[in-house]
């Protein structure tokens, strides 16, 4: 079996996180690093290590399902503008293998791409 990754252990509560969300199937936390004013992870409590894996092994449902929880997200945090951003693989900036959406917002002007 292998060892939990970091966002299964925030799932467990083995880790502390600032939890924004959360429903059955999924929890939403503020990033530790930032790279927004605003800056939310929402992160499926059923394991897939990346979204086109998850669309292979749960279907379109559960994908669409995860940009629901991302846009409940949004609104219970009161954010109107933001920015969704999923990162597939390491080549795209990926750096936790747990499939996650991340909710960015609060800038003052436009927000800046890249």
């Amino acid at each position: 079996m292998s060892e939990k990754g970091l966002f299964q252990k925030i799932i467990d509560g083995e880790i502390p996180a600032e939890r924004v969300y959360e429903d059955d199937d999924f929890v939403a936390f503020k990033d530790v690093a930032p790279k927004a004013p605003v800056h939310l992870l929402v992160v499926p409590k059923t394991f897939s290590p990346r979204l086109d894996e998850m669309l292979d092994a749960q279907g379109p449902a559960d994908v669409g399902a995860l940009l629901e929880a991302a846009i409940k997200t949004a609104r219970a945090n009161g954010l109107h503008d933001y920015r969704l951003v999923i990162n597939v693989g390491p080549g795209a900036g990926q750096e936790v293998f747990h499939t996650h959406v991340h909710i960015m917002a609060g800038w003052e002007e436009a927000a800046p791409l890249g």
